[in-house]
């Protein structure tokens, strides 16, 4: 099918879900640079300047945990998630697509309690600061809670597709 009938046969949900997809991973890339560079800094600061910049230890932990939530998300929509699949594939067909339900239900679940918990986590943590940066505690759970709404919908497109009869594929080597 090509490109174009593929995305003419997208629901408004799927391209919802794409564009989350989307805009997660220039978030991520986003990240990653930012990281490198205040790295750069902390390298220059260090051996040239004589004086480490102290805040690049805390931005970067929370660059960390975003790249680390927002991008797992994501690799549950493109099914490149960590999962072990060897068994379901062995499987006949019938058993691989209860596996695959029972798999897409799991996952949903997950994502509405990581997200319901790192929220109570998120407004626990908000009156204290994180040392150095002057930012709440609360924002290192943001990202998880980002990352449990998004695992939920995901899943909840899976499902969708699951029930309509879409097959989804489940290709690492992309």
């Amino acid at each position: 099918m090509s490109q174009k009938a593929l995305s003419a046969s997208k629901s408004k949900f799927d391209i919802f879900l794409d564009s989350i997809s989307y805009i997660s991973n220039i978030v991520c890339g986003v990240s990653l640079v930012i990281m490198t560079v205040i790295f750069g800094w902390l390298v220059f600061g260090r051996y040239v300047l004589n004086a480490t910049p102290t805040w690049v230890e805390q931005v970067s932990l929370l660059l960390v945990v975003l790249m680390g939530f927002v991008g797992a998300s994501v690799g549950v929509h493109q099914n490149t998630h960590l999962g072990v699949s060897v068994f379901r594939e062995l499987c006949p067909k019938p058993v691989r697509r209860v596996f695959e339900l029972i798999s897409h239900f799991t996952m949903g679940g997950f994502g509405i309690i990581m997200a319901i918990n790192s929220y109570d986590l998120a407004v626990f943590k908000w009156g204290s600061e994180i040392p150095l940066i002057h930012v709440p505690e609360g924002m290192r759970a943001i990202p998880i809670m980002l990352c449990g709404i998004f695992v939920f919908l995901y899943s909840v497109g899976h499902l969708i597709h699951f029930f309509k009869g879409i097959e989804e594929e489940y290709d690492l080597t992309k």
